[in-house]
Parts: structure tokens; C-alpha cells; sequence
């Protein structure tokens, strides 16, 4: 099914497709390792369903990352980036019925039609009208949704780390915040919140259960706090290395967590023969991995990524299928892009492991009940938010993320259209 709207415009100035009168400052990947904020052209209303949002709040989670490294394929330079976005309605398509000039509204980090076969399912991630990637298509089997500042691969949507973006499909891919919902609160449930959400229903949390959480960063904190949510008897998280202060941040949150830092294990243990003595020598019932393939912990799968043989690794995957008990439940929410190597079928298949491909999180499916949860104080999203900064500063802050610096966990981004702090948020880091 061929793309229903106007894709592959990663930046509007340079696609022709912006107003070139009124700027923007934005984001934009120059090159591997290489980001820049930039004066650009504005969008504009292209297709009828078009929203321009004046944007208020954006983030940088850890898949922009894998953008960064060039992890990910069709990237060009001069793309903005940026799938987490909220703001201000500021001009409407002539097709938008919905949400009004002058709302606030965040959106949602895919770009579904609303009208498809999956999208009428509710899994907006999978729809099949918004990505004209032959690319992503035939690698994949099936068509995937679009997704902003994420590369060709994903559509070339500009992203909305910038002062303006375009939302297609406005009135599907935009949920209006209301006023005892905050920016700094009602900004996560663009991804994050629905991302961890989905990990923990998807793979099966069930009440008594342990489980096992691979990577501390927010997608695994949040994991975590939603696994104890849903009854989980006990949680596991696991990191180190450069991320290790994860752990300590997570625990103070979460005092019940238990935590297993892998760079600091005793010689001759692993992971798994850890997880073994922690969990009656069967293992944890569930195992989340929220970390991504791109990260190697052995020399034979970083020289074999280095050299093109696999785009993944592995090694977690494995981790979490010789770990959990015989018939335990692993879900893979972390990024993976291609192929592996290596991979243990048979510990999966002869031990009866159910592993599922947690997705790209249909985001749209849950994120009227967070939001209701975010307004009863059910859940806070604030327990995993510790800076924020300004848009003009972005190219110092994928710094700090791509060194894992000690402290910075989420971030909140403001633009010169966003309200100052509200109560409980931090305070503005000047770099």
C-alpha cells in the first residue's frame, strides 16, 4: 500500500517544502557523530490533514542515539531530528476537524492514517500508509509506520526538535493536553511512557512474577516502575559500564529494585549464572530487554558489526533466553535494525521461551488511559526526568548522552514557546 501523504521531507528548507521567509532553529544530523542546530525554513501546510505545531517541549531519547552513530540506515545530512515533541497548534490543514489553533497537544512519536487495517486495531505503529520505504518494506516483510526525525528509512519526516514541525494526519497523531497536565509531564506520552508500557503488557507482567530488566535508561526505569504496577514481585534491573550510575538512580526511585551491575560481576560469573542464584536457580519469569543491539559486549560481535557482517548483536538476546526459567516470557523493546549472528534458537526452542518482538510501541493504544493515569497521579513521569536544556544547546547535549554523563537520565528540552518550570520540574542547565 503506497504512502496517502507527502513523505521524505527531512527538512524544509532543504526540500523546498518550508517557508523560507520565516525561520526556525532545529536540529540537524551532519554526519556520523555529528549534530548541529541550524537557522532553517518553517514548515508549511503541504497535505489537508496537515497540523504545524508550535513546539514547547521536546527530548532526546536513547534511539536518537542509534541516529547519532549512523546506526541507522537513510539518514541525509541536514535531517532534523527528534520523535518526541508537544506544543501549540499553530495552523491547521484544511481537512483538520479536531484540534484547534492555539491547543496544546502532544504527538505521537509514529505517524499512523488512522483508517488502515492496523491502525483500526489500534496498533499505529504498524500502519500502512504513512512510510514510502521500499527499503524498510522488504527487509522487514510488511510495511512499518512513519516516524518523525528518523531517517528515510522510516518515511524522511522532519522531526520536532526544532521550533516547528509538521504533523500529518493532525487530528490522529495529536493528543491534546489538558490544563492539569504540564509539559514537562504530558511531553513522554509522545514515546517513552507508551514505549515501557507496552514492554511490560506485551511480554506478560503478571502479578508474583520476577523480572529481569536489561538497561537502566529511562525506557528501563520506567519498565521497572510499570512492572511493579502491574504485581510484579520482584524486579531485577540491569547495567554498567559507562551507565552504571543508572542503577543507583533507579534504586533511589524504586527502593524494592534489585539491581545486577554486569561490569562488576565476580570472575566466572555472567549475567545469567547471577540471575540463576538470585532466582531459585531456574531464573526470572520475564526478561525485558531495554537496551538495543547496537551495543556489544564481546569483541567477536563489535569486530563483526565494525565490519558489516551483522548489524546487531546478539548477546542480549542470549542473555535473556538462558536466563529466565524454562518456559519464562522475554520481550525485546530495544532497537534492532537488521541481522544477528550467534543467536541461540535452540536454548529458545528446547526450553519452551516465548519471545516477542515488543515492536515499535503502538503508542496511540495506551495513551488516553496514561494520560488519565498521569492526572490521578498514578504514574510519574517526573520520576525519571533530571535536566533540562535549551534547543540551542542540543549539539552539547548528544554529547552528554553519547558519554552516558553521570546524572542525566531524561531531559526536558524547552524552545522560546515554552512556559517557564512547572512545580517539581528542574530548573533550566545552562552549557
Amino acid at each position: 500500500m503506497c504512502a496517502s501523504i507527502t513523505t521524505d521531507i527531512s527538512n524544509y528548507g532543504a526540500r523546498g517544502m518550508g517557508d523560507p521567509s520565516h525561520t526556525m532553529k532545529a536540529l540537524t544530523w551532519q554526519g556520523k557523530n555529528s549534530v548541529k542546530v541550524v537557522d532553517t525554513a518553517r514548515p508549511r501546510i503541504i497535505d489537508q490533514g496537515d497540523v504545524i505545531l508550535r513546539v514547547t517541549g521536546s527530548t532526546i531519547c536513547g534511539s536518537d542515539l542509534h541516529l547519532f552513530h549512523e546506526a541507522i540506515e537513510d539518514l541525509e545530512k541536514d535531517d532534523i531530528l527528534g520523535h518526541e515533541f508537544c506544543g501549540i497548534v499553530d495552523t491547521v490543514g484544511p481537512a483538520v476537524k479536531k484540534v484547534k489553533v492555539g491547543e496544546r497537544a502532544v504527538a505521537s512519536f509514529q505517524i499512523a492514517c488512522g483508517d488502515c487495517y492496523y491502525c483500526k486495531k489500534k496498533l499505529s505503529s504498524m500502519c500502512e500508509r504513512t512510510n514510502s520505504s521500499e527499503h524498510a518494506s522488504q527487509l522487514y516483510g510488511r510495511r512499518t509506520a512513519g516516524m518523525f526525525g528518523y531517517s528515510h528509512f522510516t518515511g524522511g519526516f522532519a522531526g520536532g526538535q526544532a521550533e516547528y514541525v509538521r504533523v500529518p494526519y493532525g487530528d490522529v497523531n495529536l493528543l491534546k493536553l489538558p490544563d492539569d497536565v504540564p509539559d514537562e509531564k504530558g511531553l513522554y506520552l509522545s514515546d517513552v511512557l507508551g514505549t515501557s508500557w507496552n514492554a511490560v503488557v506485551d511480554t506478560g507482567v503478571e502479578k508474583g512474577d520476577t523480572v529481569a530488566i536489561w538497561g537502566g535508561g529511562p525506557v528501563g526505569q520506567m519498565a521497572a516502575e510499570f512492572s511493579f504496577f502491574h504485581g510484579a514481585k520482584r524486579v531485577i534491573l540491569i547495567d554498567g559500564g559507562l551507565g552504571k550510575w543508572r542503577l543507583e538512580h533507579v534504586k533511589k526511585i524504586l527502593p524494592k529494585l534489585e539491581t545486577i551491575e554486569y561490569t562488576n560481576l565476580p570472575k566466572g560469573e555472567t549475567v545469567t549464572s547471577t540471575l540463576k542464584k538470585m532466582c531459585d536457580g531456574r531464573g526470572p519469569d520475564v526478561a525485558i530487554e531495554c537496551a538495543a543491539g547496537e551495543y556489544t559486549k564481546g569483541w567477536a560481535h563489535y569486530f563483526e558489526r565494525l565490519l558489516g557482517m551483522e548489524t546487531d548483536t546478539s548477546e542480549l538476546l542470549n542473555e535473556m533466553i538462558t536466563s529466565v526459567r524454562g518456559f519464562g516470557r522475554c520481550g525485546v523493546t530495544g532497537v534492532y535494525t537488521g541481522y544477528c549472528n550467534h543467536f541461540n534458537i535452540g536454548s529458545m526452542m528446547e526450553t519452551g521461551v516465548h519471545l516477542a518482538g515488543n515492536g515499535q510501541a503502538p503508542v496511540q493504544k495506551y495513551w488516553h488511559d496514561l494520560l488519565k493515569c498521569i492526572q490521578e497521579e498514578r504514574i510519574q513521569p517526573l520520576h525519571m526526568v533530571t535536566h533540562r536544556f535549551k534547543l540551542e544547546d542540543m549539539d552539547k547535549v548528544y554529547e552528554l548522552y553519547n558519554r552516558r554523563e553521570p546524572g542525566v537520565q531524561k531531559i526536558f528540552v524547552q524552545t522560546k514557546f515554552s512556559a517557564p518550570p512547572s512545580p517539581g520540574a528542574p530548573a533550566l542547565t545552562k552549557l
